[in-house]
């Protein structure tokens, strides 16, 4: 037992350390999980090629679609100059004056509406160095406002959200995009709340200080480590930003918004009155996998929402996609890697949870005190600081123990909703740690290092968050879920 527990320790950690040095996730996932194998005694080509493989091509059959559909769009958004039209609209009305503010604004209605971060990033960095130039706010809090805006309360609080994060608990506990919506929404103004408070903290500081914009060099970047990282991070591989051709004008702010506003309400009508007003008890037949629409149908909601929202994008921004082709390429060729490297980390969870001596590990999340919210959060947690990825970590999580955790629910009647909620507020909290690909690219395209700007990345990005996580959990236990 002691071996295979070595065993599983010296995988994490060999996944760990090279993937921050750089090195391809789609090497490391499966050498990490021979690695669990070999201590534990168990067959090597056999797990490599049926538990490995087998649950990599389950997540990619899952998740593929959301990941496809999600780049395309983000990348659309971007080459039909509609996320620059929301940028400037944002800078316009808000000002130098309101610069932290109008990043943060600019960034959530974003990404909350589809676009990938990553997408974002190219575009707020831009701007935001602009605003805090005129404003004279420290470049090194840039990165710390575009976290806030992108990272955070849109990603795994706010109902509703399409971001992959939110989409990975719904085929394991059968909920929608829409799980724990009050509590997700008194999450989501923790963590800006707290977020906005600390980067006006720092600002005033500032100030006092007499310190300014600072100055306009930049850290060198290696770009081949941040395509590696960033692609085990998020949905969209950034080599495929440049690709594509960017709209000569931008379109007025009611139509670059228009998408962002489809998606969201498509992905709602779809939840609550299209889908439960469907007969689709055809899902169980053999031929569809013996499946039920509350394992497929949160995934049916965002992939139709996004489709929708591409659609409409394309329709009414035909004359400013002057490449629409070679853009429709970019998108679905940046979903690719992304999609891949999250599966490659699903199949070494799949492998490591499959090992004799995980029973000890199982035995010991369970083991918590504070029950099982804390058990799951504490879980995912780990799990997504060791990875640095809130999707992988919270996949491996539930692969491992979410059916233990509807058993759970089943038993005492806890709510899968709020095991949504928390799974997902607790995958983006400790995923932010410096190995992050998305805390990397960011610092990178907005010309700050670590040493500079990643103390209040982590302030806005994990203190707000577990911040948030407490409020949920210590509601969601005493209330249940809303």
């Amino acid at each position: 037992m002691m071996i295979g527990l070595i065993g599983i320790l010296l995988g994490l950690t060999l996944l760990m350390v090279l993937a921050y040095r750089g090195w391809s996730i789609l090497l490391l996932a499966p050498l990490a999980a021979v690695i669990a194998a070999l201590f534990s005694g168990e067959p090597l080509l056999a797990h490599w090629t049926q538990t490995f493989m087998g649950s990599a091509a389950g997540f990619l059959a899952q998740f593929f679609p959301l990941f496809l559909l999600g780049a395309l769009f983000g990348k659309l958004m971007d080459d039909s100059g509609s996320v620059d039209a929301i940028a400037d609209f944002m800078t316009h009305k808000l000002g130098p004056q309101r610069a932290v503010l109008a990043v943060v604004l600019a960034g959530a209605l974003v990404t909350y509406g589809g676009v990938s971060l990553f997408v974002a990033f190219f575009v707020l960095a831009p701007m935001g160095i602009a605003l805090f130039r005129t404003s004279g706010i420290p470049r090194r809090l840039l990165p710390a406002a575009i976290a806030l805006g992108t990272s955070t309360f849109t990603m795994s609080a706010l109902p509703g959200t399409p971001a992959i994060q939110n989409a990975i608990p719904m085929p394991f506990f059968g909920t929608t995009p829409f799980a724990a919506p009050g509590l997700g929404v008194i999450a989501a103004a923790v963590m800006l709340g707290f977020g906005l408070w600390w980067l006006g903290l720092r600002e005033r500081s500032a100030r006092r200080a007499g310190e300014g914009f600072g100055t306009d060099d930049s850290p060198d970047a290696d770009e081949v480590k941040l395509r590696e990282l960033a692609t085990t991070a998020r949905e969209f591989d950034p080599a495929e930003i440049e690709h594509g051709q960017a709209a000569s004008d931008k379109p007025p702010i009611g139509l670059a918004v228009l998408p962002l506003v489809l998606v969201v309400g498509v992905n709602l009508l779809m939840t609550a009155v299209i889908l439960p007003g469907m007969d689709t008890a055809y899902l169980a037949e053999p031929r569809w996998g013996n499946s039920s629409i509350s394992s497929v149908g949160g995934v049916w909601s965002v992939a139709t929402a996004l489709l929708v929202g591409s659609i409409v994008l394309v329709a009414i921004n035909y004359r400013r996609l002057p490449a629409l082709r070679n853009s429709v390429d970019a998108g679905a060729n940046a979903s690719v890697l992304p999609v891949l490297s999250v599966a490659s980390l699903v199949g070494f969870g799949a492998v490591v949870a499959a090992m004799p001596a995980f029973e000890a590990v199982r035995e010991w999340v369970l083991g918590i005190g504070g029950g099982p919210l804390v058990s799951l959060a504490v879980a995912t947690n780990i799990l997504a600081a060791l990875t640095g990825s809130a999707s992988g970590g919270m996949t491996i999580a539930l692969q491992a123990l979410g059916s233990t955790f509807m058993e759970i629910s089943a038993a005492t009647g806890l709510n899968p909703e709020l095991m949504h909620r928390v799974a997902v507020i607790a995958s983006g909290t400790l995923d932010s740690l410096p190995h992050n690909g998305a805390v990397v690219t960011m610092l990178a395209v907005c010309g700050c290092t670590h040493r500079q700007s990643y103390l209040d990345v982590v302030m806005v990005a994990v203190v707000g968050a577990l911040l948030a996580l407490v409020v949920v959990i210590g509601l969601g236990t005493v209330f249940g879920s809303f």
